[in-house]
């Protein structure tokens, strides 16, 4: 073999046959040889690994909302991929929404990404939307590059991206399947959230009301029978509700092509500890009770949850409305990108589950997910992005030192397990003060 560009050796890296100590070859940004610890290979840089620190494979966040442009107040590209960088993700894919113009046609990919192009930190993919009245773009979205389409159920928040009634949703999953493009859905009902009580004031049990768990299963059970009638491929975004795991059983049992996700926040916290008037909690769907939140870790170790990804959905503080705690009138989306891994582990350790367990969820799948089929996997010719992790280092998270726009997340002033000591993009260190250098990917990249 001719002299490698990078060796790093590790005394555990993650990998789907285990955690194993082992030599990782680099060579023009791939991973060209995976060997013993001790293995002689010949490199021009040889990193080797502290005793407290494991390798594994750059994470992998399929759901960041960026913002960028629009909102750029909110958040923007250099600020959201420093985050990511700095929390051990390599590979972002950004959310059609929130941003001006929405991701719903190609010249707004076109500005989406000449946007993005000097900014990025770290890889930058781009999800497309699926709006009423935007059913001929579908088609030259997807073969611009966009890897799959989000709708909304009901109102999005933001009146640039409204949502699809039920026969637009089908009508949407057949131009799909034509092509068999991946429709990722918000799946609330609005008829049943317009018939639920209405959020008072601070108190969080009557928003968790305004934001019943029935929305949320009525909504993925429609969600199942339009894919089963039209053979479109449907992924779930942020799942709250464990009564759907059934569900999602069943769907796949008869060959239903679905997949489901879930958050950091959903498996972190618990209804009954947030405080009346915490907006930073405020997120839709909710985050539920504490036997919720143990189903859902429950979801994940049968694999009815496929993968977790932060759903980084900021704003400036004021529109969080902390001076007044009305959940009501406060900015629905949760801050969480760069601590996203130290949050799950914190978790996942205590339920017995493994880092090999984290990586399926943080790197593997959700790259799959997206079909980006060189990324999320420390194996022979994927990417050489890796995130240098301590498990057992604890740290209090501050939000002055969180590289997200705006200084607020309900994760503030919490223990969490685990810190990134280094992340790697493409066999190199990532400087989030130098220049940037992360790429634009398009669905069906090879790089």
């Amino acid at each position: 073999m001719t002299a490698l560009d990078l060796v790093i050796r590790a005394r555990r890296l993650v990998s789907t046959a285990g955690a194993l100590p082992a030599a990782v070859g680099v060579k023009d940004g791939r991973i060209v040889a995976i060997e013993p610890y001790h293995a002689a290979l010949e490199s021009a840089q040889l990193v080797e690994l502290a005793e407290d620190e494991v390798l594994l494979p750059g994470l992998v966040d399929s759901h960041v909302h960026v913002n960028d442009p629009g909102r750029t107040d909110w958040e923007g590209f250099t600020s959201a991929t420093r985050a990511a960088a700095a929390g051990g993700v390599t590979t972002i894919i950004d959310m059609p929404l929130n941003s001006i113009p929405p991701t719903c046609d190609v010249p707004a990919l076109a500005v989406k990404r000449k946007t993005a192009q000097t900014q990025a930190y770290v890889d930058v993919g781009f999800w497309g939307g699926a709006i009423p009245g935007n059913l001929t773009e579908l088609r030259p979205l997807h073969e611009a590059g966009v890897f799959g389409f989000k709708c909304f159920l009901l109102h999005s928040g933001v009146d640039e991206f409204p949502p699809l009634d039920q026969a637009e949703v089908e009508s949407a999953m057949r131009e799909l399947s034509s092509f068999d493009g991946l429709l990722i859905v918000h799946a609330e009902d609005a008829h049943r959230i317009d018939n639920a009580p209405a959020p008072d004031g601070a108190s969080y049990r009557r928003f968790l009301e305004s934001r019943p768990r029935d929305a949320e299963n009525a909504a993925v059970a429609q969600v199942i029978e339009l894919a089963r009638r039209t053979g479109c491929r449907v992924h779930i975004l942020h799942v709250s509700s464990a009564d759907i795991l059934p569900m999602l059983a069943s769907a796949r049992s008869s060959g239903v092509r679905i997949t489901a996700e879930t958050c950091p926040h959903y498996l972190s916290f618990a209804a009954e500890e947030i405080p009346d008037g915490a907006t930073q909690y405020k997120c839709c769907p909710p985050i539920r009770e504490a036997a919720n939140r143990e189903l859902l870790w429950q979801g994940l170790r049968d694999g009815l949850i496929d993968l977790v990804v932060s759903d980084h959905s900021p704003s400036t503080v004021d529109l969080k409305r902390l001076d007044t705690g009305d959940f009501g009138a406060a900015w629905g989306g949760i801050a969480s990108l760069q601590v996203g891994l130290p949050a799950v582990w914190t978790q996942a350790r205590d339920r017995d589950f493994t880092l090999v367990d984290v990586a399926r969820w943080m790197c593997q799948a959700p790259a799959a997910q997206a079909g980006l089929s060189h990324k999320g996997r420390l194996e022979l010719g994927y990417d050489a992005d890796f995130c240098v992790f301590a498990p057992d280092e604890e740290f209090v998270v501050d939000v002055n030192a969180l590289h997200h726009k705006n200084a607020i997340t309900p994760y503030a002033g919490r223990s969490l397990a685990g810190a990134v000591r280094s992340t790697w993009l493409r066999g190199r260190p990532i400087d989030i003060f130098a220049d940037p250098r992360g790429r634009l990917l398009n669905r069906g990249d090879e790089a």
